[in-house]
């Protein structure tokens, strides 16, 4: 019979999880401690006396936050969905169809997300700038997409690997077109994975900073990140509002995640698993 876990393993699960959670929850903290509380003597008390939710005021009422969640919104929303739709093709068709070359374009793909976004930021900008599209969604959702594509097409490689290849031949042998192969047997098949990936791409792109720092510098187009690395004045910065934004911005990825929890664990896991 398997053993119940001791009283050691909860302890060192409480212990592990206080520290996971330990720099949020000090953020949360600051976002409800008046200012004169975040320096001094009391900087590093971890609860106040005079609990308040101004920051959180503060923030809505004097920056464009509003604002910068619909744009970071809309561009990663945007990614998300034609990155998935395009990854899930490319990895279908290396993973499923046979073709020379394959291994060297999963390689070569894997490669793109090598460089660093340092190193490519000049030529990206460069080629926006002549296409007109800085200061604008699309002059983002590309450069997300460069990025979070072949992490997408490698993570969906493997899923699609683990599906057994004697459905596809029974759909061939009832008639089934390649295409109709793919929407009607494996794509639900693979929708653990694909989910799982989508919500990897959506947070890449929610959070990205350097390309949402560079390419839109009109404050209409200014994405979350952008927006509260801007909070900070000429000789002050605002730590209680950038906590509070901080918890505005995490809250709604986490409340995705655990809505989601299943389906992102039987991703995770099922692309792991051999037949």
């Amino acid at each position: 019979m398997n053993k119940k876990p001791g009283i050691l393993f909860y302890v060192f699960l409480v212990v592990f999880v206080f520290f996971v959670m330990f720099p949020f929850l000090w953020v949360l903290l600051a976002s409800i401690k008046p200012a004169t509380e975040l320096f001094g003597d009391k900087a590093f008390t971890p609860f106040t006396d005079k609990p308040s939710l101004q920051n959180y005021v503060s923030v809505f009422m004097n920056y464009p936050f509003p604002r910068y969640l619909w744009n970071s919104f809309v561009v990663a929303f945007i990614t998300t969905i034609y990155t998935v739709f395009v990854a899930s093709f490319a990895a279908y068709a290396i993973a499923r169809l046979q073709f020379k070359g394959k291994t060297i374009i999963l390689g070569l793909v894997l490669s793109v997300t090598m460089f660093p976004q340092i190193a490519i930021i000049s030529p990206i900008y460069i080629i926006m700038k002549n296409l007109h599209l800085t200061n604008s969604y699309l002059g983002l959702i590309i450069p997300d997409t460069t990025i979070a594509l072949p992490l997408a097409i490698w993570i969906l490689v493997t899923f699609f690997r683990k599906i057994p290849y004697d459905l596809e031949e029974a759909a061939k042998i009832d008639g089934a077109s390649l295409m109709q192969t793919y929407w009607k047997v494996i794509f639900p098949l693979a929708t653990p994975g694909i989910f799982t990936t989508a919500i990897l791409v959506f947070i890449a792109a929610w959070n990205e900073f350097l390309f949402a720092l560079t390419i839109n510098t009109d404050t209409d187009y200014k994405t979350v990140p952008v927006g509260i690395a801007l909070f900070q004045g000429q000789y002050t910065i605002p730590w209680g509002e950038i906590s509070a934004a901080t918890v505005v911005v995490t809250v709604p990825l986490v409340i995705l995640v655990l809505i989601f929890q299943r389906r992102i664990v039987s991703g995770l896991t099922s692309g792991s698993v051999k037949e």
